[in-house]
């Protein structure tokens, strides 16, 4: 059933954040646990934790942690939308957030999405005012899995040590 969503989740960011990671639109288990990429099959923290050589985060605060840390923030592209559970190719009428606005207060300098509607989304109606292209990565969704395996998720994901200052 098609319904409509409204983004609940902040931004997660500092001052201090260089890359900017964006969705498309938090999922019903996001939305439910509040916080990011919460579905228990989902390899985002695992990829994150593997690529920094860390511990898997096991709670929210230890996720936000292991972003500011590594100078990343995270959010979606999308502020509202009629979505269809978790199925981005079902996104009707969508509505942007202001990630314009966000970048002013930090000191990004990079733009990832999770996904490739995640990317169209935001070469439609965010890339314009932002100023910066974003770098397309694969969907870390359980949903993906039969497309791209761990291994190659990884390496892809890989570019991202690139984009932040390490150490």
């Amino acid at each position: 059933m098609v319904e409509y969503v409204e983004h609940t989740l902040q931004p997660i960011y500092d001052e201090h954040s260089e890359l900017l990671i964006l969705g498309t639109m938090p999922s019903p288990k996001s939305r439910e646990a509040q916080f990011y990429y919460a579905h228990p099959r989902n390899r985002f923290w695992r990829l994150l934790s593997e690529l920094f050589e860390e511990p898997l985060p096991v709670d929210n605060s230890q996720r936000r942690d292991l972003l500011l840390r590594h100078h990343i923030a995270l959010w979606d592209v999308l502020h509202s939308c009629m979505i269809e559970r978790a199925d981005d190719a079902s996104i009707r009428e969508p509505v942007p957030n202001d990630i314009a606005g966000l970048l002013a207060k930090t000191s990004i300098r990079s733009v990832a999405t999770t996904g490739s509607k995640a990317y169209a989304l935001y070469q439609k109606y965010c890339r314009r005012q932002v100023g910066l292209d974003a770098i397309a990565l694969p969907s870390t969704s359980p949903a993906n899995q039969r497309f791209y395996r761990y291994s190659d998720l990884k390496r892809e994901y890989a570019v991202i040590l690139s984009l932040v200052h390490v150490g």
